[in-house]
């Protein structure tokens, strides 16, 4: 679907929200400069997601009776094991996000390939999960690896921000490819409340963050579509965003007809549609 036609979501909703957290860990740090495990302050910010964010997310999900999707990249799935069963005892989906949070360059389609299957046997080898949904590390992707996702039977795909609602991928043969859940930077914890000192910027209020949160939701809900809320333990798990975030589904639970679900529901959904058009 690639025009702005409401989806028809499950039992009349109005729209869909996924509430999705990149468990990344001390990968966002190790993948763009390996000389980094040699600084456990920096190291310690992504340690802080897997040592504290993750359990308290968990609390307020239960709490609040939702489920939401972790895309995890494989080295993070080895080093929190315990975390990552913990996730799936709450009965959360687990997803593919790369085995050391490695941006995708198109021009190595082997190094493409090595990590998807890597990070394949980490959440095999640790949860015993194989799992259907893939998010690509930092928005980069490619043809070659949307492909790939097809060839190792992923169902759907979180990686690019051309749409509010599902649609389809086309690959390059003409063939049938995963369903695309699209997201965008608007709706991501990080480029408000991630600070870096190499890459400097400022630190958003929740008031700042809510009303762009608020307002996108508001017109996504109008329009029908999917609202993916993209977070990182290591960012929305700090005392005050977690406020925030509770603060933000209490909002959204004010609207009739929205439909809170993880990827593999939203996508399951949304085939279910293709199928009657």
């Amino acid at each position: 679907m690639n025009d702005m036609t409401p989806v028809a979501w499950p039992g009349g909703a109005r729209c869909a929200v996924m509430l999705t957290f990149d468990f990344d860990a001390e990968t966002l740090w190790l993948s763009r400069d390996p000389d980094n495990a040699r600084r456990p302050g920096v190291l310690s910010q992504g340690i802080y997601g897997g040592k504290t964010g993750v359990p308290k997310i968990l609390e307020l999900l239960k709490e609040e009776e939702l489920k939401a999707t972790f895309f995890v990249p494989g080295w993070t799935a080895e080093k929190y094991t315990d975390r990552m069963e913990a996730i799936v005892a709450g009965g959360h989906e687990v997803g593919h996000h790369g085995y050391l949070h490695e941006w995708i360059d198109p021009d190595y389609p082997e190094k493409e390939r090595e990590a998807l299957e890597k990070g394949l046997e980490s959440l095999k080898k640790t949860v015993g999960i194989k799992p259907v949904g893939y998010r690509s590390p930092a928005g980069e992707t490619s043809s070659n690896m949307i492909g790939l996702l097809q060839e190792y039977g992923f169902f759907y795909d979180s990686s690019l921000m051309d749409q509010v609602s599902p649609y389809r991928h086309e690959l390059q043969n003409g063939s049938r490819g995963p369903i695309e859940l699209p997201w965008h930077w608007s709706l991501d914890d990080a480029p408000y409340a991630l600070f870096a000192i190499k890459s400097p910027r400022a630190i958003m209020t929740n008031e700042h963050i809510l009303s762009i949160w608020k307002q996108e939701f508001t017109e996504i809900y109008r329009w029908g579509g999917l609202v993916n809320v993209v977070m990182h333990p290591q960012v929305i798990g700090r005392p005050s965003r977690l406020a925030m975030l509770r603060e933000y589904i209490a909002f959204m639970r004010r609207f009739p007809g929205v439909w809170f679900a993880t990827g593999r529901e939203v996508a399951e959904a949304w085939a279910a549609t293709e199928t009657a058009r």
